[in-house]
């Protein structure tokens, strides 16, 4: 996908990623890192719990979502980093094997007032597995290069 600044993006665009299969590996690894949670992480206990067996940390789904959206492209040189997210919902599990892909749509933009350079696309992420299940929503603050902005 073609990179975008600021000015390129316009309200109720959706951009939509490619996809990323999950491996129980995978999600072990993640989460013995960052949430080591018997579900997430001991395959005997996971089975014990509410979910029956392995699931994905909802920060990993986080994660994948995000780099998902960053291997379009989209903002590849031009994006600035973010003050936050806002909103976030795991709504659905995420189990080795599935296959997620992300669909992201502009919700708002506006300038920056204290920084003329940048501007700000507010972006609601909807995550959803092969069965086109939802399984993540979230809402991404991304500060933008403006187009005539000259160097950061």
């Amino acid at each position: 996908m073609k990179e975008k600044y600021f000015e390129d993006f316009s309200v109720g665009e959706k951009i939509h990623t490619n996809e990323k299969t999950l491996s129980t590996e995978e999600i072990i690894e993640f989460a013995e890192l960052y949430d080591p949670q018997p579900f997430h992480i001991d395959e005997n206990a996971a089975a014990e719990s509410p979910y029956g067996g392995i699931i994905a940390s909802g920060f990993h789904t986080i994660g994948t979502s995000f780099r998902l959206f960053i291997d379009t492209g989209v903002i590849g040189t031009t994006g600035m980093g973010s003050p936050g997210m806002d909103s976030i919902r795991w709504l659905k599990p995420v189990r080795p094997g599935e296959t997620l892909r992300v669909e992201a749509e502009v919700i708002e933009t506006r300038a920056s007032r204290s920084e003329p350079g940048r501007g700000i696309v507010l972006m609601e992420f909807r995550t959803f597995n092969q069965e086109n299940e939802l399984v993540l929503s979230m809402r991404s603050v991304n500060l933008v290069r403006r187009r005539d902005s000259g160097n950061f």
